[in-house]
């Protein structure tokens, strides 16, 4: 899925970025408040997990949104829903966003939650020690997806290209278990699919998001629909979002306890993510959205992605980006705490 200085456990550095973090308890929370739901699609990311806590501790009616929180198993079921319009916003990558847009999705990007900084990897077997070493091997990878983008970019600067590998497509977490029963080489997958795929002896990550700043951001994107008839809504879940952020950062042992537990981790494991998924203040979200040509923008990594799937005939041609980089939520947000 395919999206920068803070990981989800690091969260606990972070300056207060929205407004109160109060820790509602189960008979103080707000009820949720009346109207038509938002139902919000999240999957298996540390930078995605946080919405569990806000559901968990009340701050979505805290902020007067009543929201549908609902979990996805598989990622790329989550991808369809929203862009066929079944749910009206979901925690996806830069990358798939584009890809939905060239299948003609009407998508928007309001906030950047995250930008993987080392919980995308490229796993490998005992004897290959380099993206080079993978010339002629078995990889397996949810095809499409910013693992895939990954794969592409490490086999590049590698100078090599994926008619150098046979890929293997495969949902993330079924290229992570075909990995660790020996069924392929070498597993392209993201966090907490990587603790799985070290389980197999010997194996150990060639190559990881690190190596590629900017290259994988991770957002709340909705429905272009919901941006022109419910803008009042889609600010509330944007201000929740760094109401979260403050209350993970007051309350570490229990927001990291309820994430490692919707990620189906210890504690310990999700400990491991730590810095692998830097999570965005709002000035980072600002300085994200904002137009430049650098990797730490988004439209710059926009442009390359659309590249990347049309090299790869994801996509019969470029899609177009104009608009689908939306930063009056986080700018309204800023505004509204004098930054």
């Amino acid at each position: 899925m395919h999206l920068v200085a803070l990981a989800v456990l690091c969260v606990l550095t972070l300056a207060a970025c929205g407004g109160g973090g109060g820790s509602p308890t189960p008979s103080s929370a707000p009820s949720a408040p009346e109207g038509k739901p938002i139902t919000l699609g999240f999957s298996a990311w540390p930078g995605w997990f946080p919405w569990q806590v806000a559901q968990e501790k009340g701050l979505f009616a805290k902020n007067g949104v009543n929201v549908n929180l609902k979990y996805f198993d598989s990622y790329t079921d989550s991808l369809n829903a929203l862009s066929s319009g079944v749910i009206d916003a979901n925690s996806q990558t830069l990358n798939d966003t584009v890809a939905s847009l060239s299948g003609g999705a009407n998508l928007k990007i309001v906030l950047t939650n995250d930008n993987s900084t080392g919980n995308d990897k490229i796993i490998a077997k005992p004897g290959i020690n380099s993206i080079a070493d993978l010339r002629g091997a078995t990889v397996a990878v949810e095809q499409g997806t910013v693992d895939h983008y990954l794969i592409e970019l490490a086999l590049a600067q590698a100078g090599l290209t994926d008619k150098d590998i046979k890929l293997v497509p495969m949902l993330t977490d079924a290229a992570a278990a075909a990995f660790v029963s020996g069924q392929v080489d070498a597993v392209g997958v993201f966090a907490p699919s990587t603790t799985i795929a070290l389980q197999r002896q010997g194996s150990r990550a060639i190559a990881t998001s690190a190596e590629f700043p900017g290259a994988i951001p991770d957002h709340l994107v909705v429905t272009a629909a919901m941006t022109k008839d419910r803008p009042k809504d889609v600010q509330a879940l944007v201000n929740t979002w760094f109401d979260t952020l403050k209350w993970i950062k007051d309350n570490h042992d229990e927001a990291v306890a309820i994430m490692a537990k919707r990620g189906g981790v210890s504690t310990a494991d999700y400990a491991t993510y730590d810095t692998g998924t830097t999570i965005f203040t709002l000035q980072q979200n600002i300085d994200a959205f904002t137009a430049g040509t650098t990797p730490d923008h988004l439209n710059y990594q926009a442009n390359k992605i659309a590249d990347f799937l049309v090299s790869t005939g994801l996509a019969a041609k470029k899609p177009s980006l104009d608009g689908v980089l939306d930063s009056t939520y986080v700018n309204a947000a800023a505004k509204a705490t004098g930054q």
